[in-house]
């Protein structure tokens, strides 16, 4: 994650992520989660704790409007969801199926693993594969509790401070709701993956509080809130739909934080400075995309990724999904000058993997307050 300077060389992607071809789907695999089993899992955070003795609060009036914005949207998620619907996951995973979820229509199974499956094993793979997204979500809402309660620490303005508090609180709030969900109403969870596990230890272990920004608010957050729009606007189930319209409505103000304060910091920072910027976010990029291969899936089901993945990763449906999961980032990455710093050179990459076509969409900076809970909708808004 360095630039070299003054001359900005181009990284390669050997460079940034350990492969050359960014599509190397055997690379990708290798990367596998070491620590299964652990229940505890510790990174090195090398960031120094930041007072501030300027309390003039309102000094950053968007960041004020946030937080004013944040202190009268909290819900609490054991009183404000229906946690006594009956969730049938069965029901759920055949009705996903008929809305065109599942593998495509027409794709030729002969000869592959799938060639014999039945009804039951389509199903039992529709399961797992709904436990591995919502146990990925958890983790990463993990993730966003350490790395806004580390903001906290590390930015240097009061306004950032306040605002990074409540969604400490909101965070605490998510990982909650999920762990309940999966817990209560689904049939099994999965560990952290293991590209989305490395994401998360470079954004803790990185000692600059911008790249806590970068990485956890805007790419992290930024995806989220594209997968938890498409999946509330698919799922049939109730419950989880109203988890994730509350949910929603905090990632939105999450992610319009990170741009709000990005946008003035990044204003003042070198072409070398902005570089570092741009490796990064591409790099988290990459990594994300590479998560959603759902290898431990495949691993649980007795079917080797290698034999599988190749099928179907290219299936359009497929490709769609995972390019509409940056429809928030690549805005956002523009709305913070990072595409077009310097030669451009995110602006290429993220066209190397097929996502540029967004960046023209609403930036969340701007749209946040369409994801807001309409007064009544929440207990306490």
């Amino acid at each position: 994650m360095t630039a070299t300077d003054p001359e900005l060389a181009r990284a390669s992607n050997q460079e940034l992520i350990g492969r050359a071809d960014v599509n190397d789907l055997a690379e990708i695999l290798a990367i596998t989660n070491t620590d299964v089993e652990a229940t505890i899992r510790t990174v090195a955070d090398n960031a120094d704790a930041i007072f501030t003795w300027n309390y003039d609060k309102g000094e950053r009036k968007p960041l004020e409007k946030l937080y004013e914005k944040a202190k009268t949207s909290q819900w609490n998620g054991e009183t404000d969801l229906p946690w006594d619907v009956d969730v049938d996951q069965e029901a759920v995973i055949a009705a996903n199926a008929a809305a065109g979820l599942g593998l495509d229509d027409g794709v030729d199974l002969t000869g592959t693993p799938f060639e014999k499956w039945d009804e039951k094993e389509w199903l039992a793979l529709g399961i797992e594969s709904q436990n591995w997204m919502l146990s990925q979500f958890l983790h990463g809402e993990q993730g966003a509790l350490l790395c806004t309660a580390k903001i906290v620490e590390t930015v240097p303005w009061i306004d950032a401070k306040y605002y990074a508090a409540t969604q400490v609180m909101d965070e605490a709030r998510h990982v909650e709701v999920f762990a309940k969900y999966l817990n209560e109403k689904l049939s099994g969870t999965y560990p952290v993956n293991a590209h989305l596990g490395l994401l998360l230890d470079d954004i803790i272990a990185d000692s600059r509080w911008d790249m806590t920004y970068l990485g956890m608010q805007i790419m992290v957050e930024g995806l989220a809130l594209a997968a938890f729009g498409f999946m509330h606007q698919m799922t049939t189930e109730p419950l989880l739909k109203q988890l994730l319209r509350y949910v929603m409505s905090d990632e939105a103000r999450h992610v319009a934080f990170g741009v709000l304060t990005l946008k003035e910091y990044y204003a003042d920072l070198t072409q070398a400075e902005l570089r570092e910027r741009q490796e990064f976010a591409f790099e988290a990029a990459v990594r994300m995309r590479d998560r959603f291969l759902q290898q431990e899936v495949w691993e649980r089901m007795g079917i080797p990724a290698a034999d599988v993945l190749p099928l179907i990763k290219d299936l359009p449906s497929r490709v769609l999904f995972q390019q509409m999961l940056f429809t928030k980032i690549v805005p956002n990455c523009k709305k913070l000058g990072l595409l077009d710093a310097g030669d451009g050179w995110l602006r290429q990459k993220f066209g190397e993997i097929g996502v540029i076509q967004f960046e023209d969409l609403a930036d969340t900076g701007e749209e946040y307050e369409m994801f807001a809970l309409a007064t009544g909708e929440a207990g306490t808004s």
